[in-house]
């Protein structure tokens, strides 16, 4: 059965995965918007950022598949219709890059390797007499999906003291991690030497990284930015760290990408910049969530990854 596929995002999307769609799933088509001849025969979009008009334009979509594991952009979209099935890519290899950019940046915090590059530069051979061992730094996981539970597990294996923070109390806990409840966020905060954000944007969680959090948190503590842009007040960091109280952060996501060259978090001595980058989803693994999606729809179930608003 051949089913049309929409790309609505961006021209580099349709180049980026046309090629894949045509290699795994040869029985789909998948075409860049300006080729649709007939919208009204379009059944299923594949998306990652649409804009707020596309489902004014596409009347008979029957469900949306995002190219990553963020929905918050479809989800937001002012012309979704209710109730529209909205799939996700869940790959197990992406979490695993993500545990693994989260943990080199807990490492690179934990360690102080800022320091040492400003040694390096000066020459000067400074070792520390002391050294802080994993198990006596608490790590915070702020966000309990898919994403957030890789981290854990892996900052677990490397020693570290781990709690997560979520909405509600998970179901299968992570072994070894504290977990905490949105009712307990001051508990949690009070205790992480370094915390991370890997929560999804919601109306809730939007400016979440502000001053009160902070405040929160202990003297010199550092954050890991890996969630959404939007998450992090920027000035609130800003003052955090020339006031000492955030000792140094990484940040991977911003409210305006690309980041513009302006902006002071390029140059800012206690500030790690990435574009991005850490993960990707696999594009077979893009190109099986489509397929695995449709023959649900055809099975007339309920897909497995529909994303609600919570975290």
């Amino acid at each position: 059965m051949t089913l049309g596929v929409a790309s609505c995002s961006y021209v580099d999307v349709f180049l980026h995965f046309g090629a894949a769609f045509k290699e795994f799933a040869p029985e789909l088509t998948i075409l860049p918007e300006d080729e649709i001849e007939d919208p009204e025969a379009v059944r299923f979009i594949v998306t990652f950022k649409p804009d707020d008009g596309v489902f004014d334009r596409f009347p008979n979509v029957e469900a949306v598949f995002s190219l990553g594991a963020g929905v918050d952009a479809i989800l937001s979209c002012a012309s979704l219709p209710e109730g529209m099935p909205v799939f996700r890519v869940n790959d197990p290899a992406q979490a695993t890059q993500m545990a693994g950019f989260a943990a080199f940046h807990v490492l690179w915090h934990h360690r102080g390797m800022t320091q040492y590059l400003e040694n390096q530069a000066n020459a000067l051979w400074d070792r520390p007499r002391t050294s802080r061992s994993p198990g006596i730094v608490r790590v915070g996981v702020m966000g309990f999906g898919h994403m957030g539970r890789a981290i854990a597990a892996a900052l677990v294996h490397l020693g570290y003291d781990v709690a997560c923070w979520s909405r509600s109390m998970p179901d299968n806990p992570e072994p070894g991690v504290d977990h905490f409840d949105f009712d307990g966020q001051d508990e949690f905060l009070k205790g992480c030497q370094i915390l991370i954000n890997v929560l999804p944007l919601t109306d809730q969680t939007n400016g979440i990284l502000n001053a009160d959090l902070f405040a929160k948190l202990p003297e010199g503590a550092c954050l890991v930015q890996l969630g959404r842009g939007q998450h992090l007040v920027d000035q609130d960091l800003l003052s955090a760290l020339e006031s000492g109280h955030i000792g140094g952060a990484s940040l991977d996501v911003f409210s305006t990408e690309p980041l513009p060259a302006e902006h002071v978090f390029w140059s800012h001595p206690k500030i790690v910049v990435t574009p991005h980058t850490a993960c990707a989803p696999e594009i077979r693994t893009v190109v099986q969530t489509v397929r695995d999606g449709l023959a649900q729809i055809a099975a007339g179930e309920r897909p497995l990854e529909r994303l609600g608003r919570g975290y």
